[in-house]
């Protein structure tokens, strides 16, 4: 679910002169937004997925055509107003510039969660990114009752407060990162493994069915009930960060809804993660294959 996805125009170029004529050395237009990234992952590992959100019109157009030649299925809701353009410059340092997205009327809203009929017990729901202008911060949550109305699971990608008020609704997993676990209970930094598996499992005890662990170049940790695993990959080159949260849920959430398995999970997760970051855009089936190989556990 991409609620305010985008088309991202990356440009490139050796130097950016404000207040003149710049001559791009790239340009390129992908499909943005944090669930259509966990759908372009997802299909890499040939797990089936809907691309679900609002779109709208001829950048929405585009936008659809796009997906569609990367072989995604999709079934957007109609937006009222356009579908956004994000631009992401690339110069001597990287700039972003993102755009609100469209309003989202109720008769908007209202095609939207008629969509929700369609799902099946095994079906899971990822939520992930911005909502766009004319919802509510509680959307995402108010959505909840519809998704277990059908027996389905789902999975939010959010922090702070708004993760904590769905823990109680059993998310499948959820996926802070070091800074964001310690920000959730005003603590300091983590000095040492213990600590962030103590935590992990406070939020198990609040209703998260697993807990991941993002750290950077540290690895990752997945948490249960019973156990702890840190995962590691061996040392690459990173080429991109954008995406890789994405990617690590992906890889979770695909590989648990068709094995059950939470350890091949986490593996599968670290691989698309690190894959990602080693590649220049999202990780394809090659580069995460690759990376899975390498992927080291170790129980806590």
């Amino acid at each position: 679910m991409t609620l305010n996805p985008a088309i991202d125009y990356v440009i490139g170029l050796p130097h950016l002169e404000l207040g003149a004529v710049n001559r791009l050395a790239s340009a390129v237009k992908l499909p943005g937004g944090k669930g259509i990234n966990v759908s372009r992952i997802l299909q890499a590992l040939d797990i089936p997925t809907t691309a679900w959100g609002f779109n709208g019109g001829a950048t929405g157009e585009y936008l659809t055509n796009s997906l569609h030649q990367l072989g995604l299925h999709t079934d957007f809701a109609p937006a009222a107003g356009d579908t956004r353009i994000n631009v992401k410059l690339k110069a001597e340092s990287e700039t972003e510039l993102n755009a609100a997205g469209p309003t989202i009327t109720d008769d908007n809203v209202a095609a939207f969660k008629a969509k929700f009929d369609a799902l099946q017990p095994g079906d899971v729901v990822v939520m992930a990114g911005s909502i766009p202008q004319g919802l509510g911060d509680s959307f995402y949550r108010d959505l909840i009752p519809l998704i277990h109305q059908h027996g389905a699971d789902f999975v939010i990608d959010t922090t702070g407060q708004a993760l904590l008020d769905t823990l109680p609704e059993h998310p499948l997993v959820v996926k802070p990162n070091h800074h964001e676990l310690a920000a959730l209970f005003d603590d300091a930094e983590y000095t040492d493994l213990d600590e962030v598996v103590e935590r992990g499992r406070r939020l198990l005890e609040m209703g998260a069915q697993h807990v991941l662990v993002s750290m950077a170049g540290a690895g990752a940790l997945m948490i249960t009930k019973d156990h702890a695993w840190h995962g590691t990959v061996p040392k690459g080159e990173v080429k991109n960060s954008v995406g890789a949260g994405d990617s690590m849920l992906a890889g979770f959430t695909g590989t648990f809804a068709q094995t059950h398995e939470a350890l091949t999970s986490f593996k599968t997760a670290i691989a698309c993660g690190s894959a990602t970051a080693f590649s220049t855009d999202l990780a394809d089936k090659e580069k995460i294959d690759a990376v899975l190989a390498t992927v080291s556990i170790e129980a806590l």
